[in-house]
């Protein structure tokens, strides 16, 4: 079992609104996340909001049980992660894994490979591609936890990625989404003019 986490703390400063609840497909960026780690391999889910955390729940809805709250935004990314993992019993599954808010444009068939690519190659971190270029989400084992907790909050999860390299597998995909990080006005419009 893995339990999916979705990052979407941020103050979404250069977006100038929450990506969180931005529209996408005739959802949200969060709501879309959402739909698409619902899948039978996908046990646990947590959302890891900050101030935004009323706002956000007010417009979607999910289980309160799924909710983390960062109270330190401003903080490194990684932060959102680790108190994400500490929230998520350890014995229970097998890794996770991790969703940017900002990264919105995954396929729900996506998810499904690298699941289905971690469990058949027993490697400990999972990254699609598109064109070469590494993207997201990213899955890491259970077994990495602890050096996610214990991770350089300046270099956050790509250090735990670097030190562990002979064990990452790349996954050659055909989503471009993987590699579109929605992060500004200008990129937004972008996407937004071919989903709708």
């Amino acid at each position: 079992m893995i339990a999916g986490i979705i990052l979407a703390a941020g103050r979404s400063s250069r977006m100038g609104r929450d990506k969180a609840l931005l529209a996408y497909r005739g959802s949200t960026f969060l709501g879309h996340l959402i739909e698409i780690l619902h899948q039978p391999r996908i046990g646990f889910l947590r959302i890891v909001l900050g101030e935004n955390a009323d706002a956000v729940r007010e417009e979607i809805a999910f289980d309160p049980a799924q909710l983390v709250v960062n109270p330190h935004p401003e903080q490194p990314q990684l932060v959102s992660l680790q108190l994400a993992i500490r929230s998520i019993p350890e014995q229970l599954v097998d890794g996770a894994l991790v969703c940017l808010v900002d990264h919105p444009c995954i396929e729900r068939e996506t998810v499904r490979l690298l699941l289905d690519r971690y469990y058949q190659s027993g490697k400990r971190i999972v990254i699609p591609t598109f064109g070469g270029r590494r993207g997201h989400p990213v899955l890491f084992a259970a077994s990495l936890f602890g050096e996610l907790l214990a991770a350089p909050l300046e270099q956050g999860a790509r250090a735990v990625v670097h030190k562990f390299a002979a064990n990452v597998l790349e996954v050659p995909t055909e989503d471009e989404g993987v590699i579109l990080d929605i992060d500004d006005p200008e990129s937004y419009r972008r996407i937004a003019s071919a989903n709708g």
